[in-house]
């Protein structure tokens, strides 16, 4: 029995399906099997959670929710990530087009000649005279030299493929998958940041707003306190110079209320922004403050491995680093190059397609490299550097992830005390402002009491208003570090 030749052996292994180099697993991550900061950390249901992909719709402000909307579509942020996905998914076909052989037509008319002789002799004579001893005839020869030409029509197809015989081909697709995935969970990771960023910088301008309203009645009260010192001077009970601080508070409380206005246009126009407008298509008029505190639900922390589209993205990025160390691993191995070509020639066009007219040519190229001074064993090195610093990069991004979680669960938690300690303090601020003010007009206390217990209660409520921001953007930036509703299988598959 004859033995395989050593083509039929290389086929016969790149139609079994042979690829070199390693095959990829998930690398580990380092996981806690509990939140540090998660003690007391409430479940909630998902209709009141933030697990969904319209998250923002748990704080019950309509405006927002129309806003957040508008991300999505208009973006420019947003816009180019998607772009760059396009891109890589681009990439996958054309790599996995290198699986198919490559064909071409080919068409041609060739008309060739040459100076060649082609000799005519002709030989003209007259006839004698008849009879024994007639005169014989004379004659005339002329030689005519003519040029050839040769035309040739000539039709074919042609092919040529390299078989996939070591898998290299393969690895470039699973790469290019990963990277589209990779690609794919970046776009996500712009989305949630141009949404958790518009629901923050919403939630600072509805601050502004109710500083504003805080402000607004500050100034109100500060003049009537003017009022009443003027009116004590005026009777001589007290000094001018009460008069003159009195005057400066207020004075100081409405360039606070005027500053206001500045830091209000700056939210008003980094919205716009986000929302993809220039600043003057976009006027949000004062609004009260309804923005509620949603119930976040609890999650066990290995979930976070598949809800951070930037831990997919890290994660997606080491399995394209580790197909290429396989990609540089094939060049160790023997290639194969097969062509093919098949067609018509003749010297009529009428002619061209006829059976006898067919001619035909395969070929087969099989190549090894024996000496590259270890140019291959550079490249190995270095894909397997590149994955290395692929997973490190995973690890690290999901320690900070887990960083993040534990962050906003401690100031959750912090928060919610503090701020009843400011609930209390800024009551407390409020009515003493009412006694100290009763007081003075009965002229039981002087000015300065008045003014301090004023400046008190100014401070006392914005801080109350600052924490319950505090409590509203710590609930945005949980949403955030929880993925925001987004999954892993939100990935494109192919």
């Amino acid at each position: 029995m004859p033995r395989p030749s050593r083509l039929s052996i290389l086929l016969l292994t790149g139609l079994a399906g042979c690829m070199v180099g390693p095959n990829y697993h998930r690398p580990s991550a380092p996981t806690p099997t509990a939140y540090k900061e998660g003690q007391g950390w409430t479940p909630a249901i998902p209709s009141d959670a933030a697990d969904r992909r319209d998250w923002w719709t748990v704080f019950g402000d309509p405006i927002l929710d129309n806003l957040e909307a508008r991300v999505e579509v208009s973006n420019q942020t947003l816009a180019a990530a998607e772009a760059a996905y396009r891109e890589a998914h681009a990439l996958v076909a054309q790599d996995r087009a290198a699986l198919f052989p490559v064909v071409t037509a080919n068409g041609s008319v060739n008309v060739s000649g040459g100076g060649g002789a082609r000799n005519a002799t002709t030989t003209v004579g007259n006839g004698g005279t008849g009879g024994t001893g007639g005169t014989g005839g004379t004659g005339t020869t002329t030689t005519t030299t003519t040029s050839s030409t040769q035309t040739v029509f000539q039709a074919s197809l042609g092919a040529t493929w390299a078989p996939d015989i070591w898998g290299a081909v393969r690895r470039n697709i699973n790469s290019a998958k990963a990277s589209a995935q990779a690609s794919a969970a970046l776009v996500a990771n712009a989305r949630l940041s141009a949404q958790t960023e518009l629901a923050a910088d919403y939630v600072s301008l509805r601050e502004l707003d109710e500083q504003k309203r805080i402000l607004d009645g500050t100034v109100t009260a500060y003049g009537r306190t003017l009022t009443i010192t003027q009116n004590k001077y005026a009777a001589g009970n007290v000094g001018r110079s009460d008069v003159l601080t009195a005057r400066t508070q207020l004075e100081s409380a409405q360039a606070q209320d005027t500053d206001l206005a500045q830091q209000r246009a700056r939210m008003e126009h980094a919205i716009a922004i986000l929302t993809g407008q220039p600043p003057a298509a976009l006027t949000l008029p004062p609004a009260p403050w309804t923005l509620r505190l949603p119930a976040i639900p609890a999650t066990i922390p290995s979930a976070l491995l598949q809800r951070r589209p930037d831990i997919a993205n890290t994660e997606r990025a080491a399995q394209a680093a580790s197909e290429l160390i396989g990609v540089q691993v094939a060049a160790y191995y023997p290639s194969l190059d097969l062509t093919g070509q098949a067609g018509f020639a003749a010297p009529n066009l009428g002619q061209l397609f006829n059976l006898s007219n067919l001619f035909w040519s395969l070929g087969a190229q099989a190549a090894e490299t024996i000496f590259d001074a270890g140019a291959r064993h550079a490249k190995v090195q270095q894909a397997r550097a590149a994955y290395d610093q692929a997973v490190a990069n995973y690890r690290q991004t999901v320690l900070t992830a887990f960083g993040q979680v534990e962050d906003n669960l401690a100031a959750q938690r912090v928060y919610a005390v503090e701020e009843t300690q400011l609930l209390r303090a800024a009551d407390d601020a409020a009515t003493n402002v009412v006694i100290t003010r009763n007081e003075y007009e009965a002229g039981t206390v002087d000015f300065t009491t008045v003014a301090t217990a004023q400046v008190t209660a100014l401070q006392s409520h914005n801080a109350l208003v600052q924490m319950q921001a505090n409590r509203l953007t710590t609930a945005v930036s949980l949403i955030e570090a929880l993925g925001g509703g987004w999954t892993t299988a939100a990935l494109p598959k192919d």
